[in-house]
């Protein structure tokens, strides 16, 4: 065991570089840091997010309804650089006062839109074009509830194991333990759920595979947090033949190169105007 005897003080206080990937730009308090408006693009849909996780649902989501043929779902897609503390420019604090991405503004509306949270965006676009939710309402009610069970759960696999396997300062064995025990809890619920089904909800793709995806689909094909040995994911058969089911869409191929800035440059898209924009790459 951990040998530290960290005791918490009696009142906590922050203290700036506290340690891990992210402590420049945490803090204990929300609102803009700085005035900087938001660029704008041609179309109603105007998504300001990055790559990660949460950001692909969004783009997965609206790169499928393109495909469909859901021409008002063309976008602008800009990069939020949270390195950077972009999250915290007083345009982007006006559509999402939590300072996370993804962030949307429907200008169609008048007055415009806005939307945050990913889980909240998904539902959003999907009721608005009619498309990747279920009419059924006991399949609705399925599906509504893996989409919240994604968001609900997503905390213990990012800011939980992620956090602490990837990049805590060191590693440090209570935390790894405890997330990671949740993590192989819930990719077996997954496992097993998927064992009788094309997809989440049975045989209708939805909201619910975009927004699990990004999380544990590209976990089980070694993606994320360089953690498929140590999480042995190759013993949920069932869960990695979906990832890979999904992978396999183009709309899925395309939707994660947008706002990505990092990896092999023929996969990034910094930003996204059109269709013409993933000429030449993948």
């Amino acid at each position: 065991m951990n040998d530290n005897k960290y005791s918490p003080p009696k009142v906590w206080q922050w203290q700036q570089g506290n340690g891990g990937k992210f402590a420049n730009i945490n803090r204990p308090v929300s609102g803009a840091t700085h005035e900087k408006q938001l660029p704008e693009g041609k179309h109603p849909l105007q998504l300001y997010s990055l790559a990660t996780p949460n950001g692909v649902k969004v783009t997965i989501l609206l790169e499928e309804l393109i495909e469909k043929g859901f021409a008002d779902a063309e976008y602008d897609a800009f990069i939020i650089d949270i390195m950077e503390g972009a999250q915290f420019s007083s345009g982007f604090v006006d559509i999402n006062p939590n300072s996370k991405i993804p962030a949307l503004l429907d200008k169609s509306t008048e007055p415009a839109t806005p939307v945050f949270e990913s889980g909240a965006i998904l539902l959003y676009l999907a009721e608005k074009f009619n498309r990747f939710i279920p009419s059924n309402p006991q399949l609705k009610a399925k599906c509504l509830s893996w989409l919240f069970w994604q968001m609900g759960s997503g905390p213990a696999l990012g800011g939980g194991f992620g956090h602490f396997y990837a990049y805590a300062p060191e590693p440090m064995e209570y935390p790894i333990n405890r997330f990671t025990m949740e993590v192989k809890r819930q990719l077996d619920l997954l496992d097993k759920h998927l064992a009788n089904k094309k997809y989440i909800c049975g045989d209708e793709y939805t909201i619910a595979d975009m927004a699990i995806w990004p999380w544990y689909g590209v976990l089980v094909r070694g993606d994320l947090y360089d953690a498929a040995e140590f999480l042995a994911v190759h013993e949920y058969t069932h869960l990695t033949a979906w990832a890979e089911r999904v992978f396999a869409r183009p709309a899925v191929k395309r939707g994660r190169m947008v706002n990505r800035s990092w990896g092999d440059e023929n996969e990034q898209v910094h930003e996204r105007h059109s269709k013409e924009d993933f000429a030449n790459k993948g």
